[in-house]
């Protein structure tokens, strides 16, 4: 094993959307996930990004709410697993947008660059918003890599990146739930 130190920054929606997206199916074994990601290298801990979802007032948004619940908790309990949750915010046309959960990403990273938590940052996402924050993490000496599937990958992030990983199917064997 590496004595590289990795840590994993995990989008949880932007991941989720592109699961169902590509594979029409999201649950996999973090635990595992995060693993293959780090590969042979010293795992630290892994952030996982997320909003909560609201009650709600029909059936279907109150079992949306439950199964989100049970998820987060699952999270909760996976060994050097830190849960962020962001929130939700109505616009007026009713629509709910996820508010806080890129900064708290971009913040962690650059934060625990700056206190030398991590030698290699994992950000899995694919929104190329992070580049200018991952740019600051790699002038701070920092290597990060991109973990995306392809129907979330950015060309942009890809570029600012050191190392792309694809998500693929062949990735993803043995790690659905």
């Amino acid at each position: 094993m590496s004595d590289e130190r990795v840590s994993v920054f995990i989008d949880g929606s932007n991941l989720y959307k592109c699961m169902k997206h590509e594979f029409g199916k999201a649950g996999i074994d973090f635990e595992k996930f995060c693993c293959r990601l780090v590969a042979e290298r010293k795992f630290i801990r892994a952030y996982y990004y997320n909003a909560s979802l609201p009650q709600g007032t029909t059936e279907s948004e109150r079992q949306a709410f439950e199964s989100q619940q049970k998820f987060l908790e699952r999270i909760r309990h996976i060994n050097y697993f830190e849960l962020r949750l962001g929130r939700l915010e109505h616009r007026p046309n009713g629509v709910l947008v996820e508010k806080g959960v890129d900064i708290k990403i971009a913040v962690d990273m650059l934060r625990l660059a700056h206190n030398n938590a991590y030698d290699t940052a994992i950000l899995v996402s694919g929104d190329g918003d992070f580049a200018d924050a991952i740019q600051a993490v790699k002038d701070m000496g920092k290597h990060v890599e991109n973990a995306s599937l392809r129907t979330g990958e950015s060309y942009h992030l890809k570029q600012t990146c050191d190392r792309f990983i694809a998500i693929d199917s062949d990735f993803l064997a043995g790690l659905w739930l």
